[in-house]
């Protein structure tokens, strides 16, 4: 059976949309993972005396630096991956939505050339 141009294209969006669903869910869980990461180093600095070196990463070299730089770029990137996440969260929601309304009209649409 033939399917209807209408549900070929409502299945083509379907698709469109799950793909672009999953592109959303794998960025937020690699932001989930950074953000374990910054919020570690931060901890990690945090019990680090002040009398202590501190050596970050500057490309290919390590360039000594005091402890409250350190943790105030750390918290700046905590704060740029959580506002990142929470926006990528509202993206899935959004996603998640369009796919069941997308979804039901599929489903609809067939019973509807079954039933024809």
């Amino acid at each position: 059976m033939e399917l209807p141009p209408q549900v070929q294209n409502m299945l083509a969006q379907l698709q469109t949309v799950q793909q672009q669903l999953q592109m959303v869910v794998s960025q937020k869980v690699q932001l989930e993972n950074a953000l374990k990461e910054v919020e570690n180093a931060i901890q990690e600095v945090e019990k680090v005396e002040e009398s202590t070196p501190i050596y970050k990463s500057v490309g290919t070299v390590l360039v000594k630096t005091k402890k409250e730089d350190v943790l105030k770029e750390l918290n700046e990137k905590k704060e740029t991956i959580e506002v990142r996440i929470r926006a990528l969260s509202r993206q899935e929601e959004k996603l998640k939505e369009r796919l069941k309304e997308l979804q039901e009209k599929v489903k609809s649409m067939l019973s509807g050339v079954q039933a024809g």
